[in-house]
């Protein structure tokens, strides 16, 4: 079997890497590998230790472990090979990828296509340039999740937290119920930018309170964080909080290094490659879902655009010449991003799903696909957040004889 031609390749068996895997096997791929940087499958799923995973894609309340186990169980079950501690350092526009273990040392390998499951990262305190000194005591929202959760350390006593993502949310929820203080969680947004639930679970049933259209303008202490200055945007009106421990939860951004590296056209909007609606880059081959497309509010989400990547990669492989995209889809009024951003007028389904985010809390809202000044079809939702991603199925048939068409959503706004 090692000297057999691999037909997909999978990189990061995270959900969405997992869930590629499966759907390329069961899709008639015959040879699947399973790339892993990390010792364990799983990814961030396994410090997610909370409950809230898998009622999309396995009707059931779990935990970030559990949802793994549960597909890895499903892979044991195949012949899906799985190499953990395989770095891949580099991808070329042919297909052909570099990888390094360490052990069996580097490796080149050129299956007959490629899913990038990657993921996404945490931006840092480099990525918002806060001034003052640069004492220990400043993590990342994930990063302490890890030490907590893993390792069983506990970073910090008086803890703040700077963004209102939902990893933010969860360890303010988390350090507490260890026993450390969460003095408040501060947004430079007049909303909370993570899910509404995990606002009500996280913060307002345990006190935590929010402090919106604020942020931190300097860091005090050396050689560890004694204080941070919080600034009030629309008053200017400075605050110093002592604190030994401030969280970073201010956004994530799809690990998209490999897909630049292969020459994919990369989407400004969602620092994610380009796709169409089989989750096809503009590299022949070459298929991406999951958080390194495009970051997601749920696991479920993840894995299931992780799966149809893995179909759609197996059938590429065995030769399958599904019709090219012919049309383009664009942001619209009201709308921040969407995915996929080309879609075929013919298709294995007679509807396709198109994903987005809205710029800013609206409520009484309709969201409409035009050509030109023509609505094509249109929807209704009471509320629309930009923290919650809208999942909106639409007919296939609409985009027939269209060359671009833009997604809209309008309604009053609200904070």
């Amino acid at each position: 079997m090692a000297g057999d031609a691999i037909d997909v390749a999978v990189i990061g068996a995270g959900p969405a890497g997992l869930a590629a895997a499966l759907g390329a096997r069961q899709s008639g791929a015959k040879r699947v590998v399973l790339i892993d940087r990390e010792e364990e499958p799983g990814g961030i799923l396994k410090q997610c230790i909370h409950n809230g995973f898998g009622l999309q894609y396995f009707g059931r309340d779990l935990t970030g472990p559990e949802y793994a186990m549960h597909f890895w169980q499903q892979i044991g079950q195949t012949d899906i090979e799985y190499w953990p501690q395989s770095m891949v350092t580099a991808l070329s526009p042919a297909g052909g990828l570099t990888l390094f273990h360490p052990r069996q040392g580097r490796r080149e390998l050129t299956p007959r296509a490629l899913v990038l499951t990657t993921g996404c990262r945490e931006r840092t305190r480099g990525n918002l340039a806060i001034p003052g000194t640069r004492p220990a005591g400043i993590l990342t929202a994930g990063t302490a999740q890890r030490l907590v959760n893993i390792n069983g350390y506990l970073p910090g006593r008086r803890v703040l937290v700077l963004g209102s993502g939902d990893i933010g949310l969860i360890m303010a929820r988390r350090l507490t119920l260890e026993g450390a203080t969460v003095l408040r969680v501060v947004e430079i947004l007049p909303y909370a930018a993570g899910l509404s639930r995990n606002v009500v679970q996280c913060l307002h049933d345990f006190d935590i309170p929010l402090q919106l259209r604020s942020t931190a303008t300097q860091l005090i202490g050396s050689p560890r964080l004694e204080a941070v200055v919080i600034t009030e945007l629309d008053t200017g009106r400075s605050e110093t909080i002592a604190c030994d421990l401030l969280l970073l939860a201010v956004g994530l951004i799809p690990e998209n290094e490999l897909a630049r590296a292969a020459g994919t056209a990369i989407d400004p909007l969602t620092g994610g490659p380009v796709v169409d609606d089989r989750f096809a880059t503009s590299v022949p081959g070459l298929f991406a879902g999951g958080n390194s497309l495009h970051v997601s509010d749920l696991a479920d989400w993840v894995s299931l655009e992780g799966f149809a990547a893995g179909q759609q990669a197996a059938r590429y492989a065995v030769g399958e010449s599904p019709a090219p995209p012919t049309v383009a889809v664009r942001p619209g009024d009201g709308v921040r991003y969407v995915v996929p951003q080309h879609v075929r007028t013919s298709g294995e389904s007679e509807r396709l799903t198109l994903s987005f985010r809205v710029q800013q809390p609206i409520k009484n809202v309709t969201v409409q696909l035009w050509d030109g000044d023509r609505a094509l079809a249109s929807a209704r939702h009471r509320v629309c957040v930009p923290g919650e991603m809208v999942k909106w199925e639409v007919e296939r048939r609409l985009f027939a004889g269209r060359e671009q068409v833009r997604v809209t959503a309008t309604g009053e706004p609200f904070c």
